[in-house]
Formats: C-alpha cells, sequence, structure tokens
C-alpha cells in the first residue's frame, strides 16, 4: 500500500510499504477514504531530525473496515467509520472518566507504525476507538465528520475543560482550524463574547462566520491590550490557547481574568510554562487542556454534523490525492491553505 513517511524535516514522501496486518483479537482494518494534514504534522516538518526507518504520518481518517479481529463486536465488514487520533479500550478506569487519551491499553496514531495518511490503517482497541456513521450518509457530511477525529473536538475539548457556558466572555489564541473549531464549539455552548486573535483575514472571516463577536489582529502586549480594552478591562472567563507556542501562552495569561480558566489544546513546543505571581499565581488563574479526548465526545456531535446544527468541515479550502501529500504540507506550511483534505 501507500502510505506517507516523513524522514527528516521537509522530506515528506509517499511510498509502498507492507499491509497492515491482524495482529491482535481486538484490531481491526480499514481502507482510508478520507484523511488530512493536522497543525500538528507541522512540528516535525519543521523540526524532524534525520530518521533512516522514517516516520509515518498521519493520525485523522475516516475509512471502511475490510477486516476485523475475532473479539472485535461492535464493527463489522463494510462500515464506514471515524477513527480518532488516539486508540483506547472505552472501558479501563481512565476511558470511564471520559480520558480516553490516557487509557492503559491505548497510543496515538502519529507516528506509530500504523498512522492515517495512507490507503489501510491497522485500529488497535477497535470496539473502544472506531465509530461507526450511519450507512448511506452523503458524501457531502464527509469533511465534517472528518474534523470529529480531531481538529473540530479539539477545539471542543478546549471549550469543555475551560468552562466555556452562557454569559462567558472567551477569548480563542490561534486562527488555525483548531482555533475556527474552539470558536464554533464556544458559540454551540452558548458563549456571549467570543474573541478571536489572529492575523489572516480569510481565516478570521470564517471565525466571524462560526461565531466570533471580536477579532484582534495584534499579537503580544498590544493584542493583550486590545483584549483589555474590549472586555473593559476585566480580560476572559477563559481562554483557549490553539497554538502551543510560548507567545501565545503569554498572550494567554495576559488576557484571562482574575479567577478565569486557560485551557490549552495547541501541543506545547515548550517544556516550561510560567505558573507564578506575574502568570497564573497572582491571578488565581486556572491552567487545564491537554489532548483532547476526542472518542469521549463522538457519539454525541455525529447527530450535530447530520442535522446541520455545525458544520465545522469548513476549515478544509484545498483538497488533494494521496500522492501529492508533500504539496498539502507546503501549503499548510506556507499558511497558502487553513487545512487539506487527503483522498488516499
Amino acid at each position: 500500500m501507500l502510505a506517507t513517511v516523513m524522514y527528516r524535516s521537509g522530506d515528506v514522501r509517499v511510498q509502498e510499504v507492507p499491509d497492515p496486518v491482524i495482529g491482535a483479537p481486538t484490531d481491526a482494518i480499514i481502507r482510508v477514504t478520507h484523511a488530512c494534514v493536522c497543525g500538528s504534522d507541522l512540528h516535525p516538518y519543521h523540526d524532524l531530525p534525520d530518521t533512516p526507518g522514517g516516520r509515518r504520518m498521519g493520525h485523522e481518517a475516516i475509512g471502511v473496515t475490510i477486516e476485523t479481529g475475532s473479539d472485535v463486536s461492535t464493527l463489522s465488514v463494510g462500515d464506514t467509520v471515524i477513527v480518532p487520533f488516539a486508540w483506547s479500550d472505552n472501558t479501563c478506569a481512565f476511558c470511564r472518566d471520559g480520558i480516553t487519551t490516557s487509557c492503559v491499553h491505548g497510543g496515538f496514531f502519529d507516528g506509530a507504525p500504523s498512522a492515517t495518511q495512507a490507503e489501510l490503517l491497522l485500529v488497535p482497541q477497535a470496539d473502544g476507538t472506531a465509530v461507526a456513521i450511519p450507512a448511506g450518509t452523503d458524501e457531502r457530511f464527509m469533511p465534517s465528520l472528518l474534523t470529529l477525529s480531531d481538529v473540530y473536538l479539539t477545539g471542543h475539548h478546549a471549550a469543555v475543560r475551560g468552562g466555556v457556558g452562557p454569559g462567558k466572555t472567551v477569548t480563542v489564541i490561534g486562527d488555525g482550524a483548531v482555533g475556527l473549531s474552539a470558536v464554533l464549539a464556544s458559540r454551540q455552548l452558548g458563549a456571549q463574547t467570543i474573541i478571536l486573535m489572529g492575523r489572516h483575514t480569510a481565516r478570521t472571516d470564517l471565525g466571524r462566520d462560526f461565531g466570533a463577536t471580536h477579532v484582534v489582529a495584534e499579537r503580544g502586549e498590544e493584542g493583550v491590550a486590545k483584549v483589555l480594552e474590549i472586555t473593559g478591562g476585566e480580560g476572559s472567563h477563559v481562554v483557549l490557547e490553539a497554538v502551543g507556542h510560548m507567545p501565545a501562552y503569554k498572550q494567554a495569561y495576559g488576557v484571562v481574568r482574575p479567577g478565569g480558566v486557560i485551557s490549552r489544546v495547541g501541543v506545547p513546543q515548550y517544556s516550561d510554562a510560567p505558573v507564578g505571581f506575574a502568570s497564573l499565581f497572582g491571578k488565581n488563574a486556572t491552567l487545564t487542556g491537554g489532548p483532547a479526548t476526542v472518542r469521549a465526545y463522538l457519539e454525541a456531535a455525529i447527530p450535530q454534523v447530520l442535522d446541520g446544527t455545525i458544520d465545522p468541515g469548513r476549515v478544509f479550502d484545498r483538497e488533494l490525492p494521496l500522492t501529492d501529500i508533500a504539496e498539502a504540507y507546503r501549503l499548510m506550511d506556507a499558511r497558502e491553505a487553513l487545512k487539506v483534505l487527503i483522498r488516499p
């Protein structure tokens, strides 16, 4: 089969690799029909060291089940399924608490021997991981359903962990697909004021469509001052940080109001986050967030897509075949595309 392999920063190839095989009775194999490039894929695209064996890429997929292990009972051959970016048994103590990304039998697809930017995908713990969508679902829903494998539900997770709700003022930092998804999720949860911090007009225009009431293009201290001006000097009840770089985190603690919450879902590209008097401690602020527990939200989100309540698939602004995935990485890295849908 064909699969995406990265050998060093900027070196993305599509090549033949062995087809996956069932290795455990809880496994399933799907034929990938829809995949994509994630903003987090750009981190290794920028800094992956020489990796002679290559790193398999991709962690978001929809596909058709073609084989199941003997213990798989909830999926059948022919089912079209959404596969979250992390696999989980959905029965362990942490899964029962809703923290499926900490499953004792779980793991993450990205960089694993099986990854989603490929023609076929091995799904471990298939009963607990993959979720079937209704047979005959119209193709027009597939981009939005694909966002439920990661990007939309990552924005939703940020909002849930941050306690977004009616009457709240929310600031979203980052106008990438996750940040825009966080705007949409915040609107769904009833936020009163949603401030989107981003400077790319095409993206912030989509953010306004998704529910942003204000857009702040300024960054750093200037951006913090603008948010404080909008909020009457009080700051935001909830700040959703969807970037993962230190300047975004500094903006977050600059705009959070006393007693507020910062929820981070941008994969941190730093190891030391200030939490002292000048950042969190002095404001009695709470820091939360982490890898989105997509599997915990999936069943509730699918009907929202199918009945038109949400249309998060609008974050896809390009579509390419798997054989052109290197161009997809280039487009996203150059900010010529927001998010690229891939069809193997």
